[in-house]
């Protein structure tokens, strides 16, 4: 099982704190902003004499609210179509369970979302990866070089829309192509959606409006970075495809329900007004610009603008990106605070790839990431094994 490029790290950060250091936490998508009051007050008003199981599918009441949720939004569905999941993560372990078999293999773009390779470990599944480069922002990679992968064992296409780590966003255009390809190929599309909100300068098309593979496409979703709630554990598989939802259903037996208290603040997000978006949206906006800028004014350092989501990988001139993330902690001070970030390499399939690449994510307030941009940069002009 493949240890988390974000979390491993977690022990030195903690040595750090307990030396009196203050750490930006750059490594982990946990942002500050506040969690809608709806559901805050849904958690202290709840009178509940008894926390039981729910539906395996999750609360009809909660799923019906979801569909007309995404109906608001031009993704038809109906509650029925609805898996609720114990996160995005679990949403992803069912498709994999659901329609792969063991010693099958999903396609997937490079660098993508870490615990993909976990969840493929557990299913007994394979990734093939295809890789994008920053050179050319991350940019979805030619259909040629996709179709090359497909293979017998070939049953499935796996994307991040708008991604993570990369902040890179799919056009209407670019999904068409890959709906071609999972149309020839008779292939699923698994479209991890959990960030449609954050989306800058373009809108967002759900795969689940591609025509032509209504049956073909699952796709997967979290309320953990839409209303900043990541602790609550509530996510959503949602399919046209009856065999796929009957399958996922059977799973979502095995584990007996989704969490009964994260259901209650997830039904009670959904009465968050959009002003709450609006706000959100305008901060991300400007903590990105910020962060973009001040990365790219490092000598050495190229950061892509993301166009989605709230990371971005960022080119370092360092030799090696596990060891810089270390010695960020272990070995380096200015002021006495210092950074966490991800290294790429937890994010790439490829041995080697993203070795002078890492994610960072803007989920800090302006303030902080200042200070923390401030640090990296002295970091930089001294790190042992500076490149360039």
């Amino acid at each position: 099982m493949p240890a988390s490029p974000i979390r491993k790290l977690v022990p030195y950060a903690e040595e750090a704190k307990r030396h009196g250091r203050k750490v930006y936490h750059l490594n982990i998508g946990q942002p500050d902003i506040h969690t809608p009051v709806a559901s805050l007050d849904a958690l202290k008003k709840m009178d509940l004499k008894v926390i039981e199981y729910t539906h395996s599918a999750g609360n009809e009441s909660y799923r019906r609210k979801l569909a007309e949720s995404y109906r608001k939004i031009g993704v038809n569905v109906d509650h029925t179509e609805i898996i609720v999941t114990t996160g995005g993560s679990e949403a992803v372990m069912f498709a994999f369970m659901s329609c792969l078999n063991p010693g099958e293999e999903v396609i997937t773009f490079e660098p993508f979302y870490a615990n993909y390779n976990g969840f493929a470990t557990a299913a007994g599944v394979t990734i093939a990866p295809v890789r994008s480069y920053i050179e050319n922002d991350f940019a979805l990679p030619p259909i040629g070089e996709i179709e090359k992968m497909i293979t017998p064992k070939t049953k499935a296409i796996l994307i991040c829309n708008p991604n993570n780590p990369t902040g890179s966003l799919y056009s209407k255009e670019e999904l068409m192509q890959l709906r071609d390809i999972v149309k020839k190929h008779d292939l699923f599309l698994f479209s991890d959606e959990v960030y449609r909100e954050f989306c800058y300068g373009a809108g967002h098309f759900s795969a689940m409006n591609l025509e032509g593979i209504e049956q073909n496409v699952i796709m997967l979703d979290s309320v953990s970075k839409r209303y900043s709630m990541c602790g609550v554990r509530i996510g959503a598989l949602i399919t046209h495809n009856k065999d796929v939802l009957a399958s996922a259903l059977k799973f979502g037996q095995a584990r007996l329900c989704p969490p009964e208290l994260g259901q209650i603040v997830a039904e009670a997000a959904l009465e968050t007004p959009k002003e709450y978006f609006e706000e959100v949206y305008n901060e991300y906006i400007a903590r990105r610009d910020f962060m973009v800028q001040a990365l790219n004014s490092m000598p050495g350092v190229y950061c892509p603008m993301p166009r989605g989501a709230f990371y971005t990988v960022v080119k370092l001139p360092i030799d090696d990106s596990d060891r810089f993330a270390q010695w960020l902690l272990q070995d380096f001070s200015f002021n006495n605070q210092t950074v966490m970030i991800a290294p790429a390499t937890g994010f790439y399939f490829t041995p080697g790839a993203g070795k002078n690449e890492a994610r960072v994510a803007y989920v800090l307030k302006i303030d902080d990431l200042r200070k923390a941009m401030e640090t990296l940069a002295e970091a930089l002009k001294v790190y042992p094994g500076r490149v360039g």
